[in-house]
């Protein structure tokens, strides 16, 4: 059996420290060593966790020794005793992950007290306020998280000593010792309600207590919720921190903050965070106090002086150089969480900060200018999905809306940046419903706490009344790039009353309610009433350089799903080496285009249907003009056409009328016609290739617009790279007869033209069959680019169409029936195997066969990371991921290249 627990800066071998130690265990272990001044304590690995888990709630064997032992030594090294009643040591017991997950699970603050050692605190401290204080805190955050007792009943009997006091919005740190004593006794009884037990005065009963409910957090909602947002995994556990106390809350020359060593917003490289004097952490994170900057520069103009660099310039530069030290030394950007006990400082945890996608970019990049970390480390920073952040839209800057007369109801700090529009919701589970229902909404809380994790997510944007910059509102905000505007003073949420008021300037109101629309601007902390237009998303130019990097890096190529030739322009601004997938059915659904495709469809007969296909050959040379000419000199691979049929049917009343005057019949022959071609399982129905062979007149057409497109192009100068993929084959003898068909065109065009055109013939993969038999179908396609869409559906025999009102109940199932979305993130165990084995046998047949995926899976970094290991060619997207897919490609030709 391996050791269960660590003291702070000890040896462990060759373990990987935050895997073990999580990521906060790591970070006070290697700070010690640094020298830095942190509170003694240990730590209980992961491990423990993991076999505490896998035994239903038993702690492993030895543990309880080793904890033991381990609080013998911080005993020794503080010098004073746990349940001592004249020189009690208090401890905190927090979670540590190795990946960060703010607030998600549990933390315990000042065990150690009871009855007996506040008294001895009380005495020690010459502050009876602070001891009392410190006791309430305990049985607040332990009735809650230990004992299961919600916390609104401690809140409310503050709220009502408070009240009682003749003062309801008295601040925590004015309520007097002897009110905090009576305080401490309505606790316990709230607690013995609750809990139907008393609060542990045994501090080692206690300490157990804790050690349970951080190892029972793991699996707690909020905290599955978030791995599940963020793809954490759910073996990982977390490791569990006592560490000795250190008091914020011990008078005006005392405090509590964190500090970011560059800002997590922009990535400026200042020192940025927030503090409050005569508190604990707690306060700070949790927002239910709005805090005061660090630095005088981020202070408001005219209250500098209450800033940290202003009021204590000794801790501030002794903080400031610490910062310093810890970003060099672990080379990356770090939260770092102080205290200031009676003038001196603390750290109590250091990790990689979590930031924008902004901030991300330019850190990354000034990090290898400033020589920090190389060009690799850069890019493999970013996490590639936080790039569509960056094609954000935001408002226009205040002064310019205050130009036009439009000016903000309420202010606070722009504490995620961006803009959102929606309807007002002061609960997360509503929001979380309302979302789901396709509606826009604005999360307005007085401070957020774990629990709203699932309607921040859900919603578009958040505001708190209350907290900071780096409260649990922004925190999280900026992780999930919600646009956030926090501390927003102005406002009161009455969520009794289900409404919110907001106090203007001139020193009237606004009243808001559930529903009521407003717009956010997170970049300059702004709310407006109502909703306003949005702008293109600022350019960052460092991302234009990490872009340039990630292109010299990876191997495979990145083109563009694009149907229209805006699509393709746009392509073209997001990096695309060419268009991976043109979908022909797509041009068609413009109001002028359908109908006269409809008229082809219910033709009756040939030369009937020849009329109208004659009226689309047009449109689709011109579209594909206009596509060859945005690409210029790109690959350009056209899948011709692939309906599900049911799609391009009328169905309702004027359009059955509308095309029956186009045919010149009746309304009641246009129904018939479309009841005959009622298929019940379109999916799988008469479409793809088994159209061109049926109904070869269709892709005749198509292929004579492709190439008298390219034609045309390369007449007036335009470089074309015309790719002529066939949709749904089965079989090796439906490419090779449809080839046929389409090189009897292709001759027809370029003589007719005297032209000569370079093109290719290839199949899209989307069937089983059709990834069995690659081997022969490499003998007639030149590439292969596989749908994986469709290849997933008929893999699983799902629907994509419907498996959403099951499909969510596997994800969420224990049993892990499925850790991701196969239609979202490949299924690499299943469909990626066909991808493999048809990859496999393509290149046997012939070895410079084209392989690409052109399924939305091209946009998923995993599926990226897939897609470079089995040697695949390209991938293509739809144009926003084009910068994901980039990065993603880069960092997995690095990753592979470094083994992993």
């Amino acid at each position: 059996m391996g050791r269960w627990v660590y003291m702070f800066g000890e040896d462990i071998g060759d373990a990987p420290p935050k895997q073990l130690l999580g990521g906060k265990g790591a970070g006070l272990a290697e700070m010690t060593r640094l020298g830095v001044p942190v509170p003694p304590g240990f730590t209980i690995t992961t491990e423990a966790c993991l076999a505490y888990t896998d035994s239903g709630g038993k702690m492993p064997d030895g543990l309880e020794e080793e904890v033991d032992e381990a609080v013998r030594e911080l005993e020794e090294r503080i010098g004073r005793g746990l349940g001592d009643p004249k020189s009690p040591l208090l401890v905190s017991v927090r979670s540590g992950a190795a990946v960060s997950m703010p607030g998600m699970m549990d933390t315990i603050l000042n065990l150690g007290l009871n009855d007996a050692t506040v008294e001895g605190l009380a005495e020690e401290s010459k502050d009876r306020r602070f001891a009392f204080d410190a006791y309430r805190r305990l049985l607040d955050m332990y009735g809650d998280v230990v004992l299961g007792v919600k916390r609104e009943h401690f809140e409310e009997a503050l709220a009502q000593l408070k009240r009682n006091l003749g003062d309801a919005s008295m601040s925590d740190q004015d309520v007097p010792a002897d009110k905090l004593e009576e305080l401490v006794g309505r606790y316990a009884r709230i607690i013995a309600d609750g809990a139907g037990a008393p609060f542990p005065d045994d501090v080692r009963a206690q300490l157990w207590g804790a050690i349970g409910a951080v190892f029972q957090s793991w699996d707690n909602p909020r905290a599955v919720r978030y791995r599940k947002m963020h793809d954490i995994p759910h073996d990982m556990g977390t490791a569990v921190n006592v560490q000795a106390m250190v008091f914020g809350n011990m008078g005006d020359d005392s405090g509590s903050g964190v500090a970011f060593t560059r800002s997590p917003s922009t990535g400026e490289r200042v020192l940025y965070g927030e503090f409050l004097a005569n508190a604990q952490g707690e306060d700070v994170v949790a927002g239910i106090r709005t805090p005061r900057p660090i630095t005088e520069a981020a202070a408001s103009p005219g209250r500098e002086a209450e800033s940290l660099e202003r009021s204590w310039p000794e801790v501030f530069r002794e903080i400031s150089d610490i910062a310093d030290k810890l970003e060099k030394h672990f080379r990356e950007m770090q939260d770092i969480e102080f205290t200031i006990e009676k003038g001196r400082v603390f750290i109590l945890q250091t990790r990689t900060g979590k930031r924008t996608a902004h901030a991300a970019v330019r850190i990354a990049v000034e990090m290898v200018n400033e020589g920090l970390i190389d060009r690799d480390d850069a890019l493999v920073r970013v996490e590639p999905e936080s790039l569509e952040q960056l094609l954000h839209a935001r408002l226009p800057s205040p002064d310019e809306l205050e130009a036009r007369g439009i000016r903000p109801i309420a202010s606070g700090l722009p504490a995620s940046p961006g803009a959102a529009m929606g309807r007002i919701v002061l609960d997360a589970d509503e929001a979380e419903r309302l979302a789901e229902e396709g509606k826009d909404v604005i999360l307005v809380r007085r401070e957020t706490s774990p629990e709203d994790i699932h309607g921040m997510k859900a919603a578009l944007g958040i505001v708190t009344a209350t907290g900071g910059m780096t409260s649990h509102a922004a925190v999280v905000a900026r992780g999930l790039g919600k646009c956030c505007v926090a501390g927003c003073s102005a406002m009161t949420v009455d969520y009794e009353a289900s409404k919110v008021s907001v106090r203007l300037d001139d020193g009237g109101t606004v009243a808001l309610a559930p529903g009521d629309v407003i717009t956010l601007d997170g970049t300059h902390g702004k709310i407006y009433l109502g909703e306003l237009d949005v702008e293109a998303a600022a350019k960052v130019p460092e991302f234009e350089t990490l872009m340039g990097w990630a292109d010299g890096r990876r191997r495979l190529g990145v083109r563009a799903n694009a149907d229209t030739p805006r699509a393709a322009r746009t392509s073209r601004s997001f990096g695309a080496e060419g268009i991976g997938l043109c979908r022909t059915e797509h041009m068609f659904f413009a109001e002028d285009r359908l109908e006269a495709v409809r008229c082809m469809v219910l033709s009756e007969g040939d030369e009937e249907r020849a009329k109208w296909l004659d009226r689309i050959a047009p449109m689709q040379r011109e579209d594909f003009v206009a596509i060859f000419e945005a690409m210029s000199g790109l690959p350009v691979t056209i899948r011709l056409l692939d309906w599900p049929l049911h799609e391009f049917l009328p169905r309702e009343e004027n359009d059955y009328g509308s095309v029956a005057r186009a045919l010149g019949v009746t309304a009641d022959v246009v129904k018939k016609r479309a009841q005959a071609m009622h298929e019940v399982n379109p999916m799988l129905g008469h479409r793809g290739v088994r159209v061109g062979l049926t109904t070869p007149a269709i892709y005749r057409m198509q292929t004579r617009a492709i190439l008298e497109a390219a034609v045309d192009c390369a007449a007036r100068g335009i470089p074309v790279v015309p790719e002529i993929m066939i949709p749904v084959v089965a079989l090796s003898s439906e490419l090779a007869a449809m080839r046929t068909i389409v090189e009897e065109v292709a001759r027809e065009v370029l003589a007719e033209a005297k032209a000569e055109i370079a093109w290719s013939y290839g199949t899209m993969i989307e069937l089983p069959r059709a990834c069995l038999v690659a081997g022969s179908l490499a003998e007639t396609a030149e590439f292969f680019s596989f749908g994986t869409n469709d290849l997933t559906q008929t893999t699983f025999g799902l629907s994509r169409d419907d498996a959403g009102r099951f499909l969510a109940k596997y994800l969420d199932d224990p049993r892990g029936l499925l850790t991701a979305d196969p239609f979202a993130r490949l299924d690499t165990t299943g469909v990626g195997e066909l991808v493999r084995l048809a990859a496999e046998r393509g290149r046997a047949t012939r070895a410079d066969i084209k392989l690409g995926v052109c399924g939305e899976h091209g946009g998923d970094p995993r599926s990226i990371a897939f897609c470079e290991a089995v040697g695949l060619d390209y991938v293509s997207c739809s144009p926003p991921r084009l910068p994901i897919a980039r990065l993603a490609a880069a960092q997995a030709t690095i990753r592979a290249e470094r083994g992993r």
